[in-house]
């Protein structure tokens, strides 16, 4: 069985770089702020609902130590001028037995190329080893980007439209 904790894969984008797709480890925390500097407003407001700029160290605690169980993540690794540079994350919690929510992001300048499809494919994949039967989440209406890795992700859909988010299930199992 693969284990989320050690999770690495490669995989191709569509501008024909490779992308690492791995779990992150404590030493990305400032390859996660550096990620978070080079977001914009407006996608940062489609991942938290909220104008967020800054975390607490509480915060970034939470998006780096990961306990792999109940809290699984997955950033996605580009080498940009020799360094590796994070462009993307991904994570599922646990909501109850057999769901858990879903959440992705993408700094600006990657997006569009394939990081948020592999992303939710691996992620999937972890969840379906883990006994998961539904993954959930809700999205702003204006982020159809979202909504299209969720569509293609060739997953069992069902999207309910809310007042301010469209609540998507997607069926692992």
């Amino acid at each position: 069985m693969v284990q989320a904790r050690g999770y690495s894969a490669l995989e191709i984008l569509r501008d024909g770089r490779v992308v690492e797709i791995r779990a992150p480890r404590p030493g990305d925390r400032a390859g996660l702020l550096a990620a978070i500097g080079r977001t914009s407003e407006q996608s940062l407001y489609r991942r938290f609902f909220a104008f967020k700029r800054s975390f607490t160290d509480q915060e970034l605690d939470f998006y780096v130590n990961i306990d792999f169980v109940s809290h699984v993540a997955l950033i996605a690794l580009l080498e940009e001028d020799g360094q590796p540079v994070i462009a993307g994350g991904a994570r599922y919690i646990m909501a109850q037995p057999g769901q858990a929510e879903i959440a992705f992001a993408v700094d600006d300048a990657h997006q569009g190329q394939g990081i948020g499809t592999a992303l939710m494919r691996h992620l999937g994949a972890l969840g379906r080893k883990a006994g998961l039967s539904e993954l959930i989440a809700d999205v702003l209406p204006e982020n159809t980007a979202m909504l299209k890795v969720f569509e293609s992700s060739g997953l069992g859909i069902a999207t309910q439209k809310e007042p301010d988010a469209i609540h998507v299930v997607l069926q692992l199992a």
